[in-house]
């Protein structure tokens, strides 16, 4: 029989990193919250990285401000709601994941948010045919993942909370706010118990699309997650994650990822910033957000062709179609500013004439 566990494209937060975790609880004597696996002072060094006493190495999952994480962390060990904020590839949503392993065990407490999220995704449904045969009960009630965690006081996360309806978004103010959910069909309710929170995020290019009322932006702290603030950081990131994509996907380990990466979050952060590496050529800036996780997947893209179409080895070609892809979203405008980009600064640059001319041979 086939091992689910392993087997699965991309295992959960709390499965992939099993041993971690296991570590880390075994040695943290630091005060934990009620129903939290981990102190707070371990939840952090989970997500940011660290080597424990007895040589165990905890891997980063979020390389960033320490400060971020820390308020983070602090914010969910009280009884305020944690809302991630940043713009697309900041790494809100793989921050939420692993909060939510590392302090209930159970990342899989979501609600996916959508136009078209409806009330009891919030709240709670009802298994239609139980309830014509026998009307109103706790058996008819499907709870929705919200009402789960407030009843076995876990993490529940909320992903693109800007993208839920105005007034399904506000069916969490009394969540959040008063830790209990009415059911008046029945006349009773479900209470929070400790160890309840909820962390949503939330696009920052999207906040216009269903904007939080001030009353349920009041019930929650929010963190924002700013791009990584150096190249050598963006790298890192890069690095790792088309690692452990890698490894999931299994592809083969490729010599010369290190430079292609390199020169893929180059690109990224100058047409981002409308301005190269050393300061002295201004770029136009394209349509798309060319954020860390198009940077991740562009590369790991170009893994896949260099290992089942090419000789084995990731080269400029192998990258350079994901790279124009990521950055032409209009074809009129942005492929002008690509253009611009690839004749006046990536020509002239020393050791990137291949990625000059597999820019060119990709051009659309």
């Amino acid at each position: 029989m086939t091992d689910l566990v392993t087997d699965v494209l991309r295992q959960h937060a709390e499965d992939a990193f099993a041993a971690e975790l296991a570590a880390l609880a075994a040695r943290d004597d630091r005060p934990r919250p009620e129903r939290w696996r981990l102190s707070p002072w371990a939840v952090a060094t989970y997500l940011l990285g660290g080597e424990l006493d007895d040589g165990t190495v905890i891997t980063p999952k979020y390389i960033g401000p320490r400060r971020v994480v820390e308020v983070a962390v602090t914010t969910l060990a009280t009884d305020r709601a944690l809302l991630l904020l940043g713009v697309p590839g900041t790494a809100k949503t793989w921050v939420s994941e692993h909060l939510a392993a590392a302090i209930s065990g159970d990342s899989t407490l979501l609600v996916q948010g959508t136009a078209g999220t409806p009330e009891e995704a919030v709240r709670y449904g009802w298994n239609y045919a139980r309830l014509l045969t026998d009307g109103p009960s706790r058996e008819a009630l499907v709870p929705s993942p919200l009402m789960r965690a407030m009843a076995d006081g876990r993490i529940a996360r909320v992903e693109e909370l800007t993208r839920i309806p105005a007034d399904v978004q506000d069916s969490l103010i009394t969540i959040l706010s008063e830790k209990t959910l009415p059911i008046p069909e029945l006349g009773t309710e479900t209470q929070a118990v400790r160890g309840f929170n909820v962390i949503a995020t939330a696009n920052d290019r999207d906040r216009g699309v269903n904007e939080l009322s001030s009353a349920l932006r009041r019930r929650f702290n929010t963190v924002v997650l700013p791009l990584p603030a150096s190249l050598e950081e963006e790298v890192e990131i890069v690095t790792r994650r088309v690692e452990q994509l890698g490894r999931s996907l299994q592809l083969p380990e490729l010599p010369g990822g290190a430079q292609e990466i390199r020169r893929v979050v180059t690109v990224f952060r100058e047409l981002r910033a409308g301005l190269t590496a050393d300061g002295r050529t201004k770029v136009k800036t394209p349509s798309g957000t060319l954020s860390t996780a198009e940077a991740i997947s562009v590369v790991t893209n170009g893994m896949a062709l260099a290992a089942h179409f090419g000789d084995g080895v990731l080269r400029a070609g192998d990258v350079a179609a994901g790279v124009i892809g990521a950055v032409v979203r209009d074809p009129a405008a942005d492929q002008q500013i690509w253009r611009e980009y690839v004749e006046g600064v990536v020509r002239e640059r020393d050791g990137w004439q291949d990625f000059y001319r597999a820019a060119r041979e990709n051009a659309r």
